[in-house]
């Protein structure tokens, strides 16, 4: 029987201004899967330079063994060590994530100012919010604000720390956040910020008040004052546990986004950075399964998968050489058994976007045809883009 609280909390979600406040953890939301996505990598072939995050000042991706380039990475991307202005890499990744059953990107963003390679970040997070667009995938951001620190530091910041971020979030505003892609909760576009120990809640909230409260505000690991709620994020020196106590304790959040990730196993102590972060083991694919399926069953309306492609310290999805499209098969099929059962795109499909991509390096084909046969895998019709790709190998 229920209690004299339950039955006033069952009417008070009845009322569309106050529903929000008390939502029924019981009843299955509408849940989109996204992937968090670096934009910071640069080749010698597309920038002229090979970038930090390949090299991280130690190796040299101009020196090969067995066939690869030394990169800042355990694992090696399928395509090679890419650049993120690289169109036809993007359009590889955007697709080969729609496939899956991907449903959107979290674009990892730096801001406005041009320092370090802010501006380069930039320039290419501009280009996934184009291809997204295209392509069909939902977006959002999550702001990096130690940057902030970092411009204060260099004598860079012309305001306080929490106008600089206001002025940043009214950017955002005036030139993202009304994309009919970009992503929402409550009809206010979501906006994350990575970094916990850097801005503090104060600054956050005054940042939030300048830029009119227009967005939903998500912090990392716990809700800050003004946030609606928090996203996870990968501790390698605190294991798994860590993941299933934040789905516990965040059961009475506005909005709580929880993480799955393949692995954990950084680079950085071989590149002389600093010492290892951690290691969380692959365990054969477990870890990942593991943790997606913990997340969908938590019915939190996003899932966010850490990482897309952060190389350097091992927690990507992208294919690679070690593992293939193996962990986009696990999002295939957890999807299909868990959120949509009519999804139609099977494994086979997913080496379609690479072969575009193959097909792209040639330069005597039309690039109009192979528009056409992205815009067919874009769309879902993957049996005739597959017989399209089939006339040019």
């Amino acid at each position: 029987m229920e209690s004299i609280l339950e039955v006033i909390i069952k009417i008070l979600r009845q009322i569309p201004f106050l529903k929000i406040l008390f939502p029924d953890k019981n009843k299955k939301v509408k849940q989109k899967i996204l992937a968090h996505v670096m934009p910071w990598y640069a080749s010698k072939p597309i920038s002229g330079v090979w970038g930090w995050h390949w090299t991280m000042n130690h190796f040299n991706p101009e020196k090969f063994t067995n066939g690869r380039r030394e990169i800042a990475s355990k694992f090696y991307p399928l395509t090679g060590p890419y650049d993120s202005f690289d169109k036809n890499i993007v359009e590889y990744q955007l697709l080969t994530m729609k496939l899956a059953g991907i449903d959107g990107i979290i674009i990892d963003w730096y801001g406005l100012t041009d320092l370090h390679d802010y501006s380069m970040l930039h320039r290419n997070s501009t280009l996934l919010v184009d291809m997204a667009e295209k392509i069909g995938l939902s977006f959002a951001i999550c702001y990096e604000d130690r940057t902030v620190i970092e411009l204060e530091k260099r004598g860079r910041l012309n305001t306080s720390r929490a106008l600089h971020v206001a002025n940043e979030i009214r950017w955002l505003s005036n030139n993202w956040f009304s994309k009919k892609n970009y992503l929402h909760y409550d009809d206010k576009p979501i906006l994350l910020s990575f970094g916990v120990g850097y801005m503090s809640d104060e600054e956050w909230s005054q940042a939030i008040e300048s830029a009119g409260n227009s967005v939903a505000y998500v912090s990392q690991a716990i809700p800050r004052k003004v946030a609606i709620g928090a996203f996870d994020w990968p501790v390698p020196s605190q294991g798994l546990d860590i993941h299933k106590k934040f789905i516990k304790k965040s059961d009475d959040w506005q909005l709580a986004i929880p993480v799955a990730f393949p692995r954990f196993d950084d680079i950085y102590e071989q590149a002389k950075v600093h010492g290892s972060y951690g290691h969380i083991p692959d365990n054969n694919g477990e870890t990942f399964r593991k943790l997606l399926t913990d997340a969908i069953e938590s019915n939190s309306p996003f899932i966010q998968i850490a990482t897309w492609n952060d190389w350097g310290e091992g927690t990507s999805i992208e294919p690679s050489l070690e593992f293939g499209n193996r962990d986009l098969r696990t999002i295939q099929d957890l999807r299909r058994d868990l959120i949509d059962s009519d999804f139609p795109h099977k494994v086979k499909s997913l080496d379609l976007p690479f072969k575009l991509l193959e097909l792209r390096r040639k330069t005597w084909i039309s690039s109009s045809e192979l528009d056409s046969i992205a815009k067919l895998i874009a769309e879902g019709d993957t049996e005739k883009a597959s017989k399209k790709i089939s006339n040019y190998t």
